[in-house]
């Protein structure tokens, strides 16, 4: 049985936690390692908001670089180690979660662990356990729909009535898919770019906000809207 009540789904990177920045130089300076010169702009263009095994296979597809587990294991290390040094939470985003009527989960690129610990080192963690779901968890990551369709099944909502938070195009493809409701957030420091900007506004989410205090306003007018 479903719930008609409204369910918020959050991607974690860039929504609720600022580390995109922090991921994309990690992943700049490892292929570097290996010889390979990859800007942030083209970091940013073909891996944002994507899944780790998508990062794998561009990687090699693409650049030529063979992400095997040793090579993960160095990006993953020099990744959490800038976590515990320099993550940050979204502004305002604990305050949006404790505002929130209704309720919410995390649905994400990254694997468990990571997502954890972003969600542990800025404080926001106990907002969501244990609804926390992974691409791992699913065939396939954005911008398929199935992470977000697993998230609404297995909080017992149907797709109709969720409204996804999002900052990349790939999560906002695979909202969309989903059936989903989607508000594109772009707040993040990596928001900046006017390329990524316009990649977001053609994408015609059903909304674009750039401060988390405006987050409970916008849900309450699209509910609103829905149940006109």
């Amino acid at each position: 049985m479903t719930n008609s009540a409204p369910l918020i789904i959050f991607d974690c990177d860039g929504v609720l936690v600022d580390s995109e920045p922090l991921s994309i130089r990690v992943l700049v300076d490892a292929v570097k390692a290996h010889g390979v010169v990859m800007t942030e702009a083209e970091a940013y263009r073909h891996f944002l908001g994507r899944s780790l095994a998508t990062m794998v296979s561009v990687l090699d597809e693409t650049f030529g670089v063979e992400a095997n587990e040793a090579f993960l294991d160095r990006m993953r290390a020099d990744l959490y180690a800038r976590f515990e040094q320099e993550l940050q939470p979204i502004a305002g985003i604990a305050a949006a979660l404790q505002a929130l009527n209704w309720r919410f989960c995390v649905a994400s690129s990254s694997q468990p662990e990571r997502i954890r610990l972003s969600l542990g080192l800025t404080g926001l963690v106990d907002f969501f356990e244990p609804h926390i779901f992974s691409a791992t968890m699913v065939k396939n990551g954005k911008p398929a729909p199935d992470l977000f369709l697993y998230a609404a099944e297995q909080m017992g909502v149907a797709p109709q009535h969720c409204i996804v938070i999002e900052d990349s195009p790939a999560g906002i493809l695979a909202a969309k898919r989903a059936g989903m409701a989607v508000f594109a957030f772009t707040g993040g420091s990596h928001a900046d770019r006017e390329e990524y900007r316009a990649d977001i506004t053609a994408l015609a989410p059903d909304a674009e906000f750039d401060a988390m205090s405006d987050l409970i306003h916008l849900v309450h007018n699209h509910i609103d809207g829905c149940s006109r």
